[in-house]
């Protein structure tokens, strides 16, 4: 679902233009994530994207007709990279508590808003509804793979709804975002706060699954 993948031309044409037209596609992408990386949302138009990739535009629009197509292209590519480094954290360190899950989450997500704020641009910033597909397609995956985590560990019942997983990290998007709208870096008292209310939610829910039980 996250995987990047470049669509190619595949009709017989010389290997060199194919290069080619592959080297100005990922031109155009760069050109595009360092405009956001640098300035905001608003600046990465496409005639922007070319003068800083140095293609023109009637060129850009050879490879991408409309500016969200880039942006869904970049939002791929970033989604695919956060889907393994969250992947890796939770194998690596699986977690023995729900703060541990929470951690697990959220400190990947911190970091890579952080060294990549051209993402976090297009998470939060992105006005196409292709944009926002992708993030809660994202955050569905995420949770679905946190939510039968936990059920394996035993940190949750097994009745648990996979929809309070889901709703967390819904939550937890809208509290990264007012982290990173009070700083570029991302505001440390509200992703505190963040732990705090996701945790909290989730254990709520844990809580009283097991009273009625007992």
């Amino acid at each position: 679902m996250f995987e990047n993948r470049l669509t190619v031309q595949t009709s017989p044409r010389p290997a060199g233009r194919q290069r080619r037209g592959i080297a100005r596609r990922r031109a155009i992408l760069d050109a595009a994530e360092a405009l956001l990386g640098e300035q905001d949302y608003e600046a990465a138009t496409l005639k922007a994207i070319g003068e800083r990739a140095g293609i023109p535009v009637t060129s850009v629009y050879h490879y991408f007709s409309h500016r969200h197509q880039v942006e869904a292209e970049l939002l791929r590519r970033h989604a695919h990279e956060l889907d393994t480094r969250i992947g890796a954290t939770l194998a690596e360190k699986p977690p023995h508590t729900l703060s541990d899950a929470a951690d697990a989450v959220i400190d990947p997500l911190l970091d890579y808003f952080r060294g990549h704020p051209s993402c976090a641009e297009l998470w939060f910033k992105g006005s196409s509804e292709t944009v926002g597909e992708h993030v809660r397609a994202f955050d569905e995956a995420q949770a679905e793979r946190v939510w039968r985590l936990l059920v394996a560990r035993d940190l949750v019942p097994t009745d648990l709804p996979v929809l309070v997983v889901q709703l967390a990290f819904e939550v937890g998007n809208r509290l990264f975002e007012a982290a990173l709208r009070r700083s570029p870096e991302g505001d440390d008292a509200t992703i505190r706060e963040a732990r705090r209310i996701v945790i909290a939610y989730v254990e709520s829910h844990v809580t009283e699954g097991r009273a009625g039980r007992s």
